[in-house]
């Protein structure tokens, strides 16, 4: 069912504070550091092929969420409730729609279908602050 850890979906209080640090102290390349619909986005890579790191402003809570894409979202939805776990409310995520699993502890997972085009790749090199 998942396909491939694609993002980190990481709270930030201070998005070019932290994003800052990534690049100074981490070495990490910025994709893109857009500011909209009074919000700021950060999108990093650490490595090549790894799951893009995204701070962001908007994102409630402590801790990250671990974004996994899969080929059929709606699918996913129902094999996880097949198997006991609650799928949380649907919600925007820049390339398709996406659910977040309510897990025990604090890891936060979702997943989500690419169901638009790559929003990583029409923004690349955009820097707002």
């Amino acid at each position: 069912m998942f396909e491939e850890l694609e993002f980190i979906y990481l709270p930030s209080d201070d998005v070019a504070v932290e994003l800052a640090r990534y690049v100074d102290e981490l070495g990490a390349a910025v994709v893109f550091a857009i500011e909209a619909f009074a919000t700021r986005v950060a999108m990093l890579r650490l490595t090549a092929d790894g799951p893009k790191l995204l701070l962001a402003q908007h994102l409630h809570g402590d801790q990250p969420v671990l974004v996994y894409r899969v080929p059929d979202l709606a699918a996913a939805e129902e094999e996880l409730r097949g198997r006991g776990a609650t799928v949380g409310p649907r919600f925007g995520f820049p390339d398709g729609d996406a659910s977040e699993i309510e897990l025990p502890g604090p890891q936060r997972i979702a997943i989500y279908e690419r169901t638009r085009p790559d929003r990583a790749a029409e923004l690349e090199g955009r820097i707002d602050f």
